[in-house]
């Protein structure tokens, strides 16, 4: 065992016991990133104690450890991002850019596609704080100039929707957005911060719940929010610093532990998803499957243009007879998809909607959205089947 200096003498055992006078032998070199847990960090002098989180010195755990800041770096690096936040959800991601970029008085605007939480912000905390969030068309495209106010200090994007599923025009909003001086955000949750390059898209901020695909195992809660410059990184920092947004060392182990397999999992996901999303399209209880990655879904020749791949998730519409009774009875005839939210895990899942203040509402309730999982597509399909003609009446 490697011994630590002390002072002549040695200390009661109840002293050693806090601060031991013995340790591992170093040199130890792991494939893994180790797991560094701790609040309080320790100095050889007081004039290292300097609190900045600009230096990148560990001050408190609050701020990071090596394990979370090694995932921070790691997103960067694969977003090609100047710097990324990790945070301790998706959701939390949202609201630290809201309160980075927004003051009372502050107009954002936000599409009607969103994620529902973010939507809620607006009506809920933001306007309580005198901001106002006001929703636009998703396919809106360079007319967003339009809803650009004197006021205006965020434009949110996220393509596709994550449950309608519309592909923006990212780079044209941000062309309308950037003549008014006005930061554009992007939820690229569902390219994983890969399938779009946001950056290259002219985005300011990019952010995405690592609790999907990076963590990949429906068993964590992180979220990330990714900088393009100094400029932004200097609104995001102190924000991010004051709200003590701080996480798990061991939910950030498990998030690194899923980068290593991510690109495997999303090439498998893509393949089984667009094989169960072309079979549904020829079903005839079927109306309409919103996939991207389909060529007569809307918004396809856009997703083609900005994106390397199609993800795990997916809606579908029932034919216009379908009643939410119906609906009901097929959603609980499933025995392989599980009914749950979220999306990027190995499981896979279903949920129907509408959602309240969601683009969703105008398929009545006839939309159901997938999460394809890591199953056998010819087991997912068969569920799928199964499932329509318990919910047609037929025996199974």
């Amino acid at each position: 065992m490697t011994e630590i200096k002390r002072p002549v003498g040695r200390r009661d055992w109840r002293t050693r016991l806090i601060q031991p006078e013995v340790g591992a032998p170093g040199g130890f070199v792991s494939l893994v990133p180790a797991v560094h847990r701790g609040s309080t960090v320790v100095f050889e002098r007081l004039a290292d104690a300097q609190d900045d989180w600009r230096t990148g010195r560990y001050t408190y755990g609050l701020y990071g450890t090596p394990t979370v800041l090694e995932l921070g770096a790691r997103i960067a690096d694969l977003e090609g991002a100047h710097h990324s936040f990790v945070v301790p959800g998706g959701q939390a991601a949202i609201v630290l850019i809201y309160l980075a970029f927004c003051t009372a008085g502050s107009h954002a605007l936000v599409p009607e596609s969103a994620y529902g939480p973010n939507q809620e912000l607006g009506p809920g905390l933001l306007e309580g704080l005198g901001i106002t969030v006001e929703t636009y068309p998703p396919t809106i495209g360079a007319g967003i100039a339009d809803r650009i106010r004197p006021a205006t200090r965020l434009i949110w994007c996220e393509s596709p929707g994550s449950i309608t599923m519309e592909v923006q025009d990212v780079p044209a909003i941000v062309a309308a957005a950037h003549a008014r001086d006005v930061p554009v955000a992007l939820d690229n949750t569902y390219a994983a911060g890969i399938l779009f390059d946001a950056f290259a898209a002219g985005v300011d901020l990019s952010m995405q719940a690592l609790t999907k695909y990076v963590g990949g195992h429906s068993d964590l809660l992180l979220g990330s929010v990714s900088v393009r410059d100094d400029a932004a990184y200097a609104r995001v920092g102190p924000v991010h610093r004051l709200l003590g947004l701080a996480v798990s060392p061991d939910d950030c182990a498990l998030a690194l532990r899923g980068l290593e397999t991510l690109a495997v999992r999303l090439a498998a996901l893509e393949r089984s998803t667009l094989a169960i999303a072309t079979w549904l399209k020829a079903r005839p209880e079927v109306g309409n499957v919103l996939h991207p990655g389909l060529p007569d879904c809307p918004g396809h020749a856009i997703w083609q243009r900005d994106f390397t791949g199609s993800a795990s998730v997916f809606s579908f519409v029932f034919a216009d007879e379908w009643d939410a009774d119906r609906v009901a009875r097929f959603v609980d005839a499933l025995r392989l998809f599980r009914i749950g939210y979220s999306w990027g895990g190995t499981t896979s899942l279903v949920m129907a909607y509408p959602a309240p203040g969601s683009n969703a509402r105008s398929y009545g309730a006839r939309l159901v959205r997938l999460n394809v999982g890591l199953e056998a597509t010819q087991d997912l399909i068969g569920d799928l089947e199964h499932a329509l003609a318990l919910a047609e009446g037929e025996q199974g």
